[in-house]
């Protein structure tokens, strides 16, 4: 065949197999069906986390976690009961605007105090930060005090987590609802007195507990409510959620740790790879680690983390896995110690206890230290040495200067005078600062035990014995009693053109 001829059979062939009938088209040119569009995906900016259900354990850890509950409480609970001669001893007074502390009368021209306090606080927040980790979080907050004690309340209740997980999951019956109402009259019950001992910080304990079986005090019951329905939500119902996503301390911490911070750590070297086993096997010789996953230390964290997973921003450094791995490798004739508290120095490089505390003296922590002790000898000092005298000069608006008789220029002022003593003291008032000067009211005021008082003070100079202007003089204040207190004060006295 010729290459024209075979040309045009080709020519015929593709003509006519596109001019075929629709019948014998169907099959191969029907296009192909499309595939399945993908599910959308929905991207929630918070997802509610399942309840956490911590298994009880016990162990060195637990029994120092509640050791300090117990502390803690103890202190917060009995303090305001507790008097100071014919007041309670710590109190609060906003009304009044004084602060008893033990044997300390404090007002507000004595914020310094507060500010040096807290400053101490925050510093030593890093310092122990900066040693071993969260220990403040996982021992003594707030917010994991009350959830250790209404989850405790909830354990005696409720059972065990086994238990706790049958409950939820069942369907309701009477014996369901007295237990979870059991419960919740329990929580509130603590709740409520939290919220009165709270109060009581700022109000007379004794009389806010007159007040409100009078139903009397309408902010107090208000604040007591508060406070109350506070600890009822946070430490029954929100618990981890308040450490993962409300406190800004689980956010920040990474700015105080380092490599030498005392953390809750899993040896990944020795446990790993973790596999479940039987006693008659031997776990080396078939490449197992220590660790049996067993998932005990995920079962009794407060925040549900599992430490094997390396360091998290949700733990909070109570030891807790580190009772319940012990008490496992206990069982199994392990070593202690695959969940322990170390450093990430340590456990990399195998260190020895005795390296472990060497490292702890690091500058940073060195630096830490020094400014904790000066601030605490200087508020210290500052406290033993305070003059237990207040005084603030206000200039009557009234009249700023006037001559009266006998030829006296007058000015007049408006001292309060604050006595930050537990007795009552007399004060004479002096004044210094230019020829002729005089206090022309009553010189000598009596002020009650941890009162203050205005007194209106008269100042007269002869007239023309001073320049026009402005001149600077001084008030003293000086008590007359056993109680050595002088305090002196500037003010002006004005002289009219």
């Amino acid at each position: 065949m010729t290459p024209r001829r075979l040309a045009r059979v080709l020519i015929k062939s593709k003509t006519q197999g596109l001019h075929r009938t629709p019948r014998a088209m169907t099959h191969t040119m029907t296009p192909p069906e499309p595939s399945p569009a993908p599910p959308e995906q929905v991207i929630h900016f918070y997802q509610t986390n399942p309840k956490v259900y911590a298994r009880s354990i016990s162990g060195v850890f637990t029994r120092w976690r509640w050791a300090l509950v117990f502390l803690t409480q103890a202190v917060f609970y009995v303090l305001p009961w507790l008097e100071w001669g014919q007041r309670q001893m710590v109190l609060f007074d906003l009304g009044a605007r004084r602060f008893y502390i033990f044997g300390l009368v404090l007002y507000p021209q004595d914020f310094i105090y507060l500010t040096g306090l807290l400053i101490i606080s925050a510093l030593s927040l890093f310092l122990f930060t900066a040693v071993a980790g969260r220990l403040w979080c996982g021992f003594a907050c707030p917010q994991t005090v009350y959830t250790d004690i209404f989850m405790w309340i909830e354990h005696k209740i409720e059972g065990d987590r086994s238990a706790r997980l049958r409950l939820d999951k069942g369907p309701w019956t009477l014996e369901k609802l007295r237990k979870k109402a059991l419960k919740q009259l329990a929580w509130l019950a603590v709740a409520l007195w939290t919220g009165f001992t709270f109060v009581g910080y700022f109000v007379p304990i004794r009389t806010l507990g007159g007040e409100l079986l009078a139903l009397q005090g309408t902010w107090q019951i208000f604040w007591v409510g508060f406070y109350g329905f506070a600890t009822y939500g946070n430490a029954g119902y929100m618990r981890e959620q308040v450490c993962k996503y409300m406190c800004p301390y689980a956010r920040f911490q990474s700015a105080m740790f380092d490599k030498d911070t005392l953390i809750v750590s899993y040896d990944p070297a020795r446990g790993e790879p973790r596999a479940p086993r039987k006693k008659d096997v031997d776990a080396k010789a078939q490449g197992l680690g220590d660790c049996i996953d067993c998932s005990l230390c995920v079962q009794v964290c407060p925040t549900g983390i599992d430490i094997r997973k390396g360091l998290q921003y949700e733990c909070i450094g109570c030891g807790l896995c580190v009772d319940a791995c012990n008490s496992v490798m206990d069982k199994v004739h392990y070593p202690r110690g695959l969940i322990r508290y170390s450093t990430q120095n340590a456990v990399s490089n195998r260190w020895s206890p005795a390296q472990i505390v060497r490292r702890v003296l690091r500058p940073r922590v060195l630096v830490y230290t020094a400014i904790l002790l000066a601030l605490c000898a200087t508020m210290l000092i500052s406290l033993v040495t305070r003059t237990p005298l207040k005084v603030d000069v206000v200039r009557d608006r009234a009249a700023l200067s006037r001559i009266v008789a006998g030829g006296k220029l007058e000015n007049v002022y408006r001292l309060q005078i604050m006595n930050a003593t537990e007795g009552p003291q007399r004060y004479r008032i002096t004044a210094r600062g230019l020829p002729g000067l005089a206090v022309t009211s009553d010189a000598e005021v009596d002020v009650g035990p941890a009162e203050s008082r205005w007194v209106v003070v008269q100042l007269q100079i002869p007239f023309g014995s001073a320049a026009p202007g402005s001149h600077t003089v001084h008030f003293d204040v000086e008590a007359l009693g056993g109680e050595a207190a002088h305090v002196s004060e500037k003010t002006v006295f004005l002289v009219p053109r």
